[in-house]
């Protein structure tokens, strides 16, 4: 009873609240650096479209170019292509991926080049007229700025994990005002755990940019509307719009990669590609001049059917033409804002024929089903879509819709966007993850209780003899001195001491060391740690630290015993039970003549 009272639902330490600390100035930093990229991504646009030094918002759409509008995205990648070969290749890509590779496959290292040429590199492609949205480099940088701060506090691979991923969600909550779906995005996409540790500093860094947003950027729902609940037939349009929009997401993401084995296959650098891109996105723009940029003011006009059903058919046609280009040739944005403006224009397109709502509300919730199933990440997308709007009615089908895409996408992609990317450079992720069968269970549901313990004052030969000799049946023996554990002994260890004049009894092998040693209390994998860390096969059970009384010993193979019994819940089917009137129905049923003839002829 006294040991249960002392274990607790989670592990927690001192460390939290440093991390914890160190994540509200995540979130306050991150903000900043929201507010920096999109003042940056207004002055490029300026720059490049309107030929002005002004940080004030434009849409590129507005240009009054004419033909000369399709150089402008080739200039922009000419300079992306340039600061990645020779500042750092870190910056290409959409930033998702590049954060999931830091963390699970780069200790959660950043570096410094990486926070300052990835906001200026996407900036210069958004403001040049990429297709793309400012989610994917905040995430970037922010988890780079969390990185840099763990490096400099000295943190652990997995605390530096938990600031990171502090700093991406924190930037995402200071560009869209989402703080409860970039929480959401962590434990979806990058924290690949749900432990105290992570949870609490990534909640407080995206409590902290939420806050501080209106400050700098603004306050309030980024596309404030207001539907009326759907009715019952809604379910079954839910159903259509989830399965057409995970459609969209496979064919988005094959048609992507495929692209970019395209430019992967051309006999030039890949630093060129992103200008060989920009000539798409130029002939795009130069068609449909809303395809161009981030394109937050469009994505309003559609969720608020500002625009006709033949525009709107151009503008996702173009738009999902010259972003899958533009990304597949490695230039630097993101796409969060992307995918929302395609979601919402087959809305728009595909409402009016739906029944069982207004028309309006099928924008938002095509919206947030292609995020869900292209991000294969449900929850979040549900959320998201509803901080956005701040629109409760639509919060039930926006999750019905949002879980049909993604299981559409689970059963017919092996991987999502964001993995694909990472396969292809060698490392493989696996997303599903749960409680560690090792967590779950203690040392003493596992440990051997029966334990045979040599004497500390017993001589050395007389051990090799009796314990080590042909009767030999244990590797390893605990050495103890009236119950209390010494040391831990093997063969080849004692061997090499025979000889020794100063090694007599057994208790002169161990000296005043402390011996490695588990307690009953502590889970399978704190052991198996433990063990791995050390190199052994075995450890010593003590009941406590202070008296270190022999209680049993837990090897390797008892580790194995939690994984059985996973296996048992998870792949062993059991049939249900029958009733007892089931063998009473059976008992008096009228049995078949042949077989009551060839029962009494065996009788």
């Amino acid at each position: 009873m006294h040991e249960n009272a002392s274990r607790g639902d989670f592990a927690a330490n001192a460390h939290l609240l440093r991390i914890t600390a160190i994540a509200v100035a995540i979130g306050a930093l991150s903000t900043l650096t929201a507010y920096v990229l999109l003042h940056l991504i207004n002055f490029f646009t300026n720059l490049f479209f309107f030929q002005s030094l002004s940080f004030d918002s434009h849409s590129p759409a507005d240009n009054t170019l004419g033909l000369w509008v399709i150089v402008i995205p080739v200039v922009g990648g000419l300079v992306i292509g340039l600061i990645a070969r020779y500042g750092s290749e870190a910056i290409r890509g959409h930033g998702i991926p590049e954060a999931i590779e830091a963390i699970l496959f780069g200790k959660s290292k950043m570096s410094p080049k990486v926070a300052v040429l990835k906001p200026l590199s996407s900036a210069i492609a958004i403001g040049s007229g990429g297709p793309f949205g400012a989610e994917g480099p905040i995430i970037m940088t922010g988890g780079a700025l969390g990185s840099l701060l763990a490096q400099y506090f000295h943190l652990t691979a997995g605390e530096r994990k938990t600031l990171l991923v502090a700093g991406a969600v924190a930037g995402m909550t200071a560009v869209f005002g989402t703080p409860v779906a970039a929480v959401l995005l962590a434990v979806e996409l990058l924290l690949f755990e749900l432990r105290p540790r992570s949870l609490l500093p990534v909640a407080v860094a995206c409590a902290v940019a939420g806050f501080t947003r209106p400050l700098l950027i603004g306050g309030g729902a980024l596309f404030p509307m207001q539907t009326i609940a759907l009715g019952p037939l809604g379910l079954i349009s839910c159903v259509v719009a989830g399965l057409m929009a995970g459609a969209m997401s496979w064919g988005l993401s094959s048609a992507l990669y495929k692209v970019e084995d395209l430019f992967g296959k051309l006999p030039i650098h890949w630093m060129w590609w992103p200008a060989l891109g920009g000539i798409a996105v130029g002939i795009g723009g130069y068609f449909e001049p809303r395809a161009l940029g981030v394109g937050y003011d469009v994505i309003g006009d559609l969720l608020h059917n500002h625009l006709a059903i033949s525009v709107v058919a151009g503008l996702i046609l173009v738009k999902a033409i010259i972003w899958v280009i533009a990304l597949g040739s490695g230039t630097s944005g993101g796409v969060l804002a992307p995918l929302l403006m395609m979601g919402a224009a087959m809305g728009t397109i595909v409402g009016p024929f739906l029944p069982g709502g207004e028309p309006a509300v099928w924008p938002l919730v095509f919206m947030a089903a292609t995020l869900g199933g292209m991000m294969r990440a449900p929850i979040m997308a549900t959320v998201f879509a509803f901080e956005l709007t701040h629109d409760a009615n639509v919060l039930l089908p926006l999750l019905m819709a949002s879980a049909v895409a993604y299981g559409f996408t689970v059963l017919l992609m092996r991987r999502s966007i964001l993995t694909e990317k990472i396969a292809r450079r060698g490392y493989h992720i696996y997303r599903e993850y749960g409680i560690d069968p090792l967590e779950r269970h203690f040392v003493e549901e596992v440990m051997t209780h029966k334990v045979e313990a040599i004497g500390a004052d017993v001589p050395v030969a007389e051990v090799l003899a009796k314990y080590f000799g042909e009767k030999q049946n244990h590797r390893a023996f605990p050495v103890t001195r009236d119950g209390a554990l010494v040391g831990m002994i093997e063969r080849e260890g004692l061997i090499a001491q025979t000889g020794n004049p100063a090694i007599q009894i057994m208790s002169d092998l161990f000296g005043a060391s402390t011996p490695i040693m588990a307690l009953p209390g502590e889970t399978c994998r704190i052991v198996s740690n433990r063990l791995a860390v050390h190199g052994l096969e075995r450890l010593p059970v003590v009941s406590d630290a202070q008296s270190c009384r022999l209680v049993g010993l837990i090897s390797r193979s008892d580790l194995v015993k939690p994984s059985l019994a996973f296996f048992e819940e998870e792949e062993r089917r059991e049939m249900f039970r029958r009733s007892p009137l089931h063998h009473l129905k059976k008992r008096f049923a009228p049995v078949n003549r042949h077989e009551d003839d060839a029962t009494r002829e065996r009788s």
